[in-house]
């Protein structure tokens, strides 16, 4: 939702503040566009590594101003490639584009990373678990307040859980596929 072009076009013109956006899948023309980008000439702003929990990861960043992106404020397009490696699995590599309102002088590749960062620690606590356990990024009702509510009854859903003990969601969802076991969850009698 974060790449709908309403979305961050209200956040510069009604509230006068920035975003920072990742581009996925479901912005195939703009990812496209930036895919196609000269990554190759252009020097890289930061490289991060870090070792912890078993994989070690590095981060490329690059990143490049903009103005043709057709995309409301777009000035700055970002490159992060992570190579990660997670003990006793394959290396694997992965292409993630950051499109940013921020100028180049206000937003340095460190700021952009960590904005990046955060996106993912979001990404896999919250919108992660949705999709595994709901198939949220399936769904195809997108109009009007359908996905939001239906979003908001999912987080209902996975916090009662939580609450309920459970530290992972699928084995609670199994075990309260009958009507009565899912109001005992809510605690209604």
């Amino acid at each position: 939702m974060h790449t709908v072009r309403a979305n961050p076009d209200w956040l510069v013109t009604t509230k006068n503040a920035h975003y920072v956006a990742v581009v996925k899948a479901n912005q195939p023309l703009l990812r496209a566009r930036l895919a196609r980008l000269p990554w190759v000439d252009i020097p890289t702003a930061e490289i991060t590594r870090d070792h912890g929990h078993g994989r070690d990861e590095t981060r490329t960043l690059k990143a490049a101003t903009v103005g043709f992106l057709d995309f409301p404020h777009a000035v700055q397009a970002v490159r992060i490639i992570r190579w990660r490696r997670v003990k006793g699995r394959r290396p694997s590599r992965q292409t993630v584009y950051v499109i940013t309102d921020h100028p180049a002088e206000t937003a340095s590749p460190a700021l952009l990373a960590a904005h990046a960062r955060r996106h993912w620690h979001v990404e896999n606590k919250v919108h992660y678990v949705r999709d595994v356990s709901f198939a949220e990024d399936a769904s195809t009702l997108r109009t009007g307040n359908i996905p939001t509510n239906l979003a908001t009854l999912r987080s209902a859903v996975i916090n009662r859980l939580r609450q309920a003990g459970y530290r992972f969601i699928p084995p609670g969802r199994r075990d309260h596929t009958t009507p009565t076991a899912a109001l005992d969850l809510h605690g209604f009698p």
